[in-house]
């Protein structure tokens, strides 16, 4: 597991990946990856099929350990909203079960209900799982992530099979949270439209770190432009953002 430290300085990162690498056998997933997420901050991870950003986020969420290399988190808590979350169809699992999941005490129940009033759970509690829409079930998997009042939110592919109207929305959502949600964002998408319009710092993975920076930077980016051709990207602007100095948005494998 990745170690938990307070930050003892205001310009430590959040989280540090110090030349991460990862193999199995003779194969290499991930190779000599170096990046540091600092609090408040909002990154787009992008990369082709196969290019370990899936493996990547399982060595920072600690659920598998690099084979060379070191990580170093100070976020006391992480939430991860998974790409895909399936529940068999013979569990009773409802909306109002899976968020009782959450951690207690981590937020007021004025929180809460801002949350559930945001998201647009309160008519959802008592629907199982296994009958909600791709859109209700993300909104639902996202209000369990901000239950927990994480230092770190990791969002998988968060657009993923949503309808426009929903990914606009969410999007904003995203892009808006109340100070009392503020948290790091490591968001990771295949959507490079979403992406370019909505990030300030993207980073490229294709198994090490092909390049990173501002939407405008990367799309000039000649390992960019061999991986998804001539991108011209949209810049977004955040005049409404209260994330401060470190507001860099949003971004298998």
């Amino acid at each position: 597991m990745p170690s938990r430290k307070h930050p003892n300085a205001m310009n430590t990162p959040l989280l540090s990946l110090e030349n991460i690498s990862y193999r199995i056998g003779d194969a290499t997933l991930i190779s000599d990856v170096s990046l540091h997420l600092q609090p408040d901050e909002m990154v787009s991870l992008i990369g082709p099929n196969g290019a370990g950003k899936s493996t990547l986020v399982k060595l920072i969420l600690g659920l598998i350990k690099p084979t060379s290399g070191k990580i170093i988190s100070h976020a006391k808590s992480v939430s991860y909203v998974p790409q895909r979350f399936s529940v068999p169809a013979i569990l009773p699992l409802r909306v109002v079960d899976l968020l009782a999941q959450a951690a207690p005490n981590r937020l007021k129940d004025a929180e809460r209900e801002f949350i559930f009033d945001k998201l647009g759970i309160h008519q959802l509690k008592s629907k199982q799982i296994t009958h909600l829409s791709g859109g209700e079930l993300q909104r639902t998997l996202l209000a369990r992530a901000l239950l927990d009042r994480p230092d770190l939110l990791i969002l998988d592919e968060p657009m993923q099979g949503l309808d426009p109207e929903t990914e606009s929305w969410l999007y904003h959502f995203i892009d808006e949270l109340p100070e009392f949600l503020r948290c790091a964002m490591l968001v990771v998408s295949h959507d490079l439209h979403w992406v370019m319009r909505g990030s300030k710092r993207v980073i490229c993975l294709n198994k090490h770190i092909c390049c990173q920076g501002a939407p405008s930077q990367i799309a000039l980016a000649p390992e960019f432009t061999q991986l998804f051709g001539h991108y011209q990207p949209y810049i977004h602007h955040h005049d409404h953002c209260h994330h401060g100095d470190h507001c860099h948005h949003k971004s298998d494998s």
